[in-house]
């Protein structure tokens, strides 16, 4: 009897800048980047579908990174690279 195996898709490469990196049920990544903690300038994307944060220049870190896990536990966008 054969059983399944699970498909791993390559983890794109680590930006300078990258603060935490959570990988989505679809297999995808969304990365946190920016300055850090004490920074409104930290961002979040998700290499699977391309979503982001609602605000162009990013927030605080405590304040995107609930919205970035929250992200990655419900997309099931695969990475197409």
């Amino acid at each position: 009897m054969r059983t399944g195996t699970l498909t791993a898709f390559t983890e794109p490469d680590r930006p300078k800048n990258l603060l935490i990196r959570f990988t989505t049920v679809g297999g995808s990544y969304v990365d946190v980047t920016g300055p850090g903690q004490h920074s409104e300038k930290n961002r979040w994307v998700c290499h699977g579908c391309g979503d982001s944060c609602e605000l162009p220049e990013g927030d605080f870190l405590f304040r995107i990174r609930p919205d970035a896990n929250s992200h990655a536990a419900t997309c099931r966008a695969i990475p197409l690279k």
